[in-house]
């Protein structure tokens, strides 16, 4: 299952720059993962300074 980006989300784009497939991009509110592009790997949720981002 592809990680997802949370409502706790504060929009710094330090996820963005760790993923290897480029699967997250800036949305209205806050990022996203393109679910058809993500790896399931980690590294984002690994470095998001709220712990926005689960599996």
């Amino acid at each position: 299952m592809a990680y997802k980006i949370t409502d706790e989300c504060i929009s710094c784009g330090t996820c963005a720059g760790e993923c290897p497939v480029g699967a997250i991009s800036e949305g209205s509110e806050h990022y996203e993962i393109n679910e058809t592009e993500c790896l399931e790997c980690g590294a984002c949720a690994g470095v998001c300074p709220t712990g926005a981002i689960e599996n």
